[in-house]
């Protein structure tokens, strides 16, 4: 495993480091890079060391430079990582919550790395995707993918509406989700149920 050191001064990491919201770039040559952030949490260097040791564990799966975007946050009690590692054709993704931030980090990798071992085939067909992955990854056999089973399927009119009336609609239907044409965006959009009597939109990006 290779270890990656903090940006220098020059780039402000050390002002940014001491406020509440903060980020931080790391690389090293041949190694994964790590982009580091915090919200509501001052990313310390024992847990900008955790994250890269931790995460660092995963370059037996990814080529060098591969980019690991890694967000800490806390609300609460609950401490959260959000790990995203974008690829050519793909996205892999894990966010894992406890009391604790340290244990938060040791579990959100192996989350991760049950992801790759287990959909390592169906990652793999995604030839883009494969670029991303070292040979020894690619070439290792792992235990057979469960099949993914769709066992229903669904099929209802959409209208065109305003996200605060998806979200009327939702509520009445009593479900979690609803899908409709967004009247402003012309775009099939997602409304849902957050915490707190609140809601979340999800939009398409292409």
């Amino acid at each position: 495993m290779c270890y990656n050191g903090l940006m220098n001064n020059e780039h402000g990491w050390i002002a940014a480091a001491l406020s509440k919201n903060t980020q931080i770039n790391s690389k090293g040559d041949g190694c994964m890079k790590f982009i580091i952030s915090g919200k509501n949490i001052t990313v310390s260097e024992g847990l900008k060391t955790a994250v890269e040791d931790k995460l660092g564990k995963l370059e037996r799966y990814f080529t060098p430079d591969t980019e690991v975007v890694v967000t800490l946050s806390v609300e609460k009690e609950r401490q959260k990582i959000e790990v995203t590692i974008p690829m050519k054709g793909s996205i892999i993704r894990s966010e894992q919550v406890s009391n604790d931030m340290y244990v938060s980090i040791d579990l959100v990798e192996e989350v991760i790395e049950r992801q790759l071992r287990k959909y390592k085939n169906k990652i793999i067909d995604k030839k883009q995707a494969a670029a991303n992955f070292q040979k020894e990854y690619i070439e290792k056999d792992y235990e057979e993918d469960e099949e993914v089973k769709i066992i229903r399927t669904k099929k209802f009119g959409i209208k065109p509406m305003y996200p605060e009336d998806a979200c009327v609609q939702m509520e009445l239907l009593g479900h979690n989700f609803f899908v409709f044409f967004n009247a402003e965006t012309e775009q099939v959009n997602v409304v849902y149920k957050r915490k707190g009597n609140t809601y979340g939109l999800i939009e398409p990006e292409f």
